[in-house]
């Protein structure tokens, strides 16, 4: 099935359809074209992605799960990044790195207690794989508990550990790997023993649709790792670097855990860059042969720059202040909605800006997907549990437009209920 150029197409935006869908992905380019979301991502700044005909203009309310916490194009980073390209680039993973170096001195200071060690990745998933290898390794044994419904990136140990749906298409093995339900402390209980190496968790599992842990339930993992004898990984890629109103979303339940995982936003929408921080005694895992693990493209030398840059403004107390005020103005916006259409907006799921509006009916968040897209807003439903949209908008928000976002929202929402009931 080709593209159909017409009035509302330009021949370059066809053409570039035409060569994504032959060459890149044709299942992505018939989905949007089926339901009319043929947007190709054009000019971007700020809080705004535009389509490359100049056409439509989405304001970002998904941020790509959490890479433009600090909006798109970010002229303070762009800044560093072009000072940076004058001096170096990515730089060689098998070496030692003054960059590296001071991004890790500056990650420990920024984390409580011993977690001083970083190993720096390209993509979530690696920095994911990296610290089931650390457990593992550390622990001598290969158990790997994870919640169901979660998710932490594609590649191999990080794919076993996610949901069922990424792995079995691809015939992927969870040998080692077993799942407990999210929020529930007993549910875990009953699988853990002396054979566990590690339990990873997301503060937050966004896919699973914003699911907020109960208030006791991390601390309670946190003991049970501990008496077990376990490893405890908090996957803090969509969580961390001030998403929640506090610099780490662990930080809101009064826990440590011996491994924390960070991406996404620490790239600041620049240059990719993850980091899997380590408590001090796991990094004995590299004292026989320190080159047992090597990222060739991870922690390059220009993401460094870029990504201390990000931790520095995302820990500014009056930036966490403005989160904060930020998410007390959507969830005045999201009451206002929930009393409107108390039959369609049946909740919502908030720890800062990490958000979930969960709708009546199996799969009205995809619905609400679509006519966000048709008022001007990018929102992206949880995989996981399509009755929840996403609500991820910048950190760096301007406040005088939550009336424009939230009269587009009110549409969106209003124009779903009304498809969602008549089916």
């Amino acid at each position: 099935m080709g593209i159909e150029n017409n009035s509302n197409i330009s021949d370059n935006k066809a053409n570039a359809i035409q060569a994504f869908r032959n060459h890149v992905s044709s299942g992505k380019a018939d989905f949007f074209q089926t339901f009319g979301m043929d947007l190709v991502m054009g000019e971007r700044e700020g809080m705004f992605l535009a389509d490359m005909d100049g056409q439509k203009k989405l304001f970002n309310l998904h941020c790509n799960g959490g890479v433009f916490n600090l909006g798109h194009r970010n002229p303070e980073l762009i800044e560093v990044l072009k000072r940076s390209l004058d001096r170096f680039d990515i730089g060689n993973g098998h070496l030692m790195s003054r960059m590296r170096a001071e991004l890790g001195e500056q990650i420990a200071g920024l984390m409580p207690e011993d977690l001083d060690y970083t190993v720096f990745g390209v993509s979530g998933g690696e920095a994911v794989d990296l610290a089931i290898k650390v457990a593992r390794a550390y622990t001598g044994r290969e158990k790997i508990i994870s919640a169901k419904g979660g998710y932490h990136g594609h590649t191999g140990l990080a794919l076993a550990a996610g949901d069922r749906r990424y792995r079995e298409p691809f015939r992927v093995s969870a040998a080692g790997f077993d799942q407990a339900l999210f929020g529930d402390i007993a549910s875990l209980e009953s699988i853990i023993g002396e054979d566990t190496a590690a339990v990873i968790l997301e503060t937050i599992p966004a896919t699973l649709g914003m699911v907020m842990p109960p208030p006791d339930y991390l601390a309670a993992v946190r003991d049970l790792c501990t008496r077990m004898g376990a490893i405890f990984i908090i996957d803090e890629v969509q969580t961390g670097l001030g998403r929640t109103g506090r610099l780490w979303g662990f930080e809101h339940y009064d826990v440590v855990p011996d491994m924390v995982v960070l991406g996404k936003g620490l790239s600041g929408g620049i240059y990719p860059i993850t980091a899997t921080i380590l408590r001090t005694p796991l990094e004995r895992v590299f004292h026989e042969d320190p080159f047992i693990h090597v990222s060739t493209f991870g922690g390059a030398e220009l993401g460094c720059c870029v990504a201390g840059r990000v931790l520095e403004m995302s820990a500014e107390p009056a930036f966490l202040d403005h989160v904060n005020i930020l998410s007390g103005d959507f969830r005045e916006c999201v009451g206002r909605l929930q009393e409107k259409y108390s039959d369609f907006v049946i909740g919502f799921r908030q720890l800062g800006l990490m958000m979930g509006l969960v709708f009546e009916g199996e799969i009205s968040g995809q619905v609400v997907s679509k006519t966000a897209y048709d008022n001007d807003l990018l929102m992206v439903y949880a995989n996981n549990d399509p009755s929840v949209c996403q609500l991820l908008p910048p950190l760096t928000m301007d406040r005088n437009k939550m009336d424009w976002v939230a009269e587009r929202l009110d549409r969106a929402v209003d124009q779903a209920r009304a498809f969602v009931l008549r089916t």
